[in-house]
């Protein structure tokens, strides 16, 4: 169990950080003891996010920013550390994604879900990587992934794509930021119950059936499983981790063998 003053003292950015994982990331961390800005493209999902996290005793730097845009992501760092005075952490979280084939899929859709996923995870990592090491102290970076990107996922091409890519900068920049004392991982999600998600991947009862059939543990991941898995690799306690991604899926992405005994 992690103790209540885990993060304090600690400044963390969470990308896409008014619903879903994000949200749950943030409030995790606050509750740890970290100060925490929020970033977000869409103005009313970062106003609810907002809300939500006063709600829970928190007080959150908010920040509308589309990360697809390096000049806001730069500006979006120099207002946090303005506000806080340093950034410790940052958790890549933006991201979109939408059920397509891929001869289906237009340049657009492509290029929109590999902006925000791939070009938005450099740029934050890029822009928060320069003030760690310029601080000279230190920081953590954690890229939110998903378990097809090992396996493949139909209908998922773009984001599959995009996350992979993101898997290789995370492996690339932990070697790169090791003798600043950066340390760069990824959580790897598989199934998590999260109302947008759903609306996107798993909207139908047959789907969500199907899906949990396959998981080995039998349920659906929570947002607060992610968050947990986040809060380690940023804490003391993954002080020698870097480079690694942790996968939090319930052991769906390993596959059922020949036999079918699971």
């Amino acid at each position: 169990m992690f103790t209540p003053s885990l993060l304090k003292g600690k400044v963390a950015i969470v990308t896409g950080g008014g619903t879903g994982l994000g949200l749950a990331i943030a409030k995790r961390m606050g509750e740890l003891g970290a100060d925490v800005a929020i970033g977000n493209r869409n103005a009313a999902h970062l106003e609810q996010g907002t809300a939500d996290l006063r709600h829970a005793g928190l007080d959150p730097l908010a920040v509308q920013v589309d990360v697809r845009k390096p000049e806001q992501v730069d500006e979006m760092v120099a207002r946090v550390v303005r506000h806080f005075g340093r950034i410790d952490i940052l958790i890549n979280n933006a991201a979109g994604n939408f059920i397509c084939r891929a001869e289906d899929l237009s340049p657009n859709g492509w290029n929109s879900v590999v902006g925000i996923v791939l070009n938005g995870s450099f740029y934050c990592s890029r822009a928060v990587g320069r003030h760690m090491i310029a601080r000279g102290s230190g920081g953590s970076i954690v890229s939110i992934l998903a378990n097809y990107v090992w396996t493949g996922s139909a209908g998922t091409v773009h984001s599959a794509a995009a996350k992979a890519g993101v898997m290789s900068m995370t492996r690339t920049l932990a070697v790169e930021w090791a003798p600043h004392n950066v340390r760069v991982n990824a959580v790897a999600p598989g199934p998590i119950e999260s109302p947008g998600a759903a609306q996107q991947l798993w909207n139908t009862p047959e789907a969500v059936s199907r899906i949990t059939d396959a998981i080995p543990l039998k349920r659906w991941g929570k947002p607060e499983d992610v968050a947990d898995a986040v809060i380690f690799l940023v804490s003391d306690h993954a002080g020698f981790i870097t480079g690694e991604i942790l996968t939090v899926d319930g052991g769906s992405w390993l596959g059922k063998g020949p036999f079918g005994f699971v």
